[in-house]
């Protein structure tokens, strides 16, 4: 059975799951990396889920302030052999609820179309394309998505 658990940045599950998701990136994203891993730390995140079956931790991801409406989906990520279990959708819904709870009315995010199954993802979550946003405009391999909260 799946369980979600809320955490920081400082749990240490989370921090080996974002390993993992750090080392996919690198060989996914070859010599862009380094624009993107810039962007991508964890400390200070206060905002995490990590996903759990028979008590291993087999996902992740984490919300943080992205503006007066909006909280910024990051670091998701499900270890391949539990991929295509729902795993992923759990750990966003379970993120959308608490940016919900958390006062703000919309969740952003930026992916990579390196990561077709990331987009495909949020798609079926209602997330719907955008603009680049911040550091991401102009960057050809960057996807920006947003999404209303429902309350």
């Amino acid at each position: 059975m799946l369980r979600l658990t809320r955490v920081t940045s400082d749990d240490p599950d989370f921090q080996a799951l974002v390993r993992l998701l750090d080392h996919d990136l690198r060989v996914r994203d070859g010599a862009d990396h380094a624009f993107y891993a810039q962007f991508n730390k964890i400390d200070l995140i206060k905002h995490a889920v990590v996903a759990y079956l028979d008590n291993e931790p087999v996902g992740c991801g984490a919300i943080k302030v992205f503006d007066e409406e909006a909280m910024e989906v990051k670091r998701m990520f499900v270890q391949p052999a539990h991929r295509g279990q729902g795993v992923a959708r759990a750990v966003l819904t379970e993120l959308e609820r608490w940016t919900r709870a958390l006062g703000y009315a919309a969740c952003v995010l930026e992916t990579g179309k390196k990561q077709p199954e990331a987009i495909r993802l949020y798609q079926k979550c209602g997330y719907a394309l955008t603009p680049n946003y911040g550091q991401y405009v102009g960057v050809e391999n960057s996807v920006c998505m947003r999404k209303a909260v429902p309350a």
